[in-house]
């Protein structure tokens, strides 16, 4: 009979452990998380728009940099929304179920950010959106990023000033429905204002994709031949694309610029394939933004917006953010 019971207690306990590393309690697939989650620690729940994004994976890195340091206070957990909206809607709202402390988000759209503002504020849980600034903040909600027009207007300055004041330049715009692209292209359009010579021939999304700026770049090359003097990119990876497709074409008299100061844009700069670039914080942004997450969380006063600084890159001072 004991024999019976302990056999019957050991299938109980394969069956609970089989059940255990079938549903599991630690991130999966698309997930991620830094922390021990015991304890009283703050639990924070982290939506990026795309694990594949070059620049949000070194924002991802500020983040993990921040949680590890501060393992003893927060637990965070990352998860992809794949550039889906929706995907990323219920990602917060199993935030909200999870009771999650606070929530982070890289929204997919920044025009479309107003249900997940909705549902975190209704349940009282604090919302701090980075890098990509919706429209609105109401109380609750917080950004974290830097001001998007401000690349933009360093981007046209240099290109004009590189230029002799006189040029046509394509621009590289990032997704259409984002306020980053919009933002640092209408920095472009102000400065190009400010230059007779300069003009501005088109404008065209490559989606903050390396193959699509390469798409984009090749099209241009077709249409505007020996008078496209330069291109604007709204990030870094649009400008590799964009050198790419020179390169196939035999073109070295075209500057292009970028921004994030990502390590390959810097590695295209130091070899002279980029002309410049303008550093975007990215772990910083990271990093601020879990400091404003804890803090408000924890009912600590913390600004509405805070605001990470951009800087012009070039071969001169490319020592400074290597």
């Amino acid at each position: 009979m004991k024999r019976l019971f302990k056999k019957s207690m050991g299938l109980m306990v394969v069956i609970i452990l089989s059940l255990g590393l079938l549903t599991g309690c630690g991130p999966r697939g698309n997930e991620e998380a830094v922390g021990t989650g015991k304890g009283e620690r703050i639990k924070i729940g982290v939506s990026i728009a795309n694990f594949d994004d070059t620049f949000l994976t070194y924002m991802m890195d500020g983040m993990k940099a921040y949680g590890e340091k501060h393992g003893d206070e927060v637990h965070i957990e990352f998860v992809d929304a794949k550039e889906d909206m929706a995907k990323q809607m219920d990602q917060v709202e199993n935030f909200i179920v999870q009771q999650k402390d606070a929530i982070v988000v890289v929204p997919v759209d920044t025009s479309a950010t107003d249900p997940i503002t909705s549902a975190a504020t209704q349940e009282d849980i604090k919302l701090v959106y980075v890098n990509r600034n919706p429209s609105k903040l109401p109380d609750g909600t917080y950004y974290v990023g830097s001001e998007e027009i401000v690349a933009g207007r360093l981007q046209m300055e240099f290109l004009a000033e590189a230029l002799g004041g006189k040029g046509k330049i394509a621009v590289l715009m990032g997704k259409l429905d984002n306020e980053g692209a919009l933002k640092r292209t209408k920095g472009n359009e102000e400065i190009a204002e400010k230059f007779d010579g300069i003009e501005i021939v088109d404008k065209q999304t490559g989606l903050w994709q390396r193959n699509e700026g390469m798409m984009k770049t090749e099209d241009w090359l077709n249409r505007f031949g020996d008078d496209l003097k330069a291109i604007a990119s709204n990030n870094d990876d649009m400008a590799l694309g964009a050198i790419q497709a020179l390169k196939d074409a035999k073109r070295q008299d075209i500057l292009v610029i970028g921004v994030d100061a990502t390590p390959d844009g810097l590695a295209a700069l130091e070899t002279g394939d980029l002309t410049a670039t303008v550093f975007q914080d990215a772990a910083g942004q990271g990093g601020m933004a879990m400091e404003v997450a804890l803090k408000a969380a924890k009912g600590e006063a913390v600004e509405k917006e805070t605001w990470i600084p951009f800087r012009l890159v070039t071969l001169e001072n490319i020592e400074d953010f290597k």
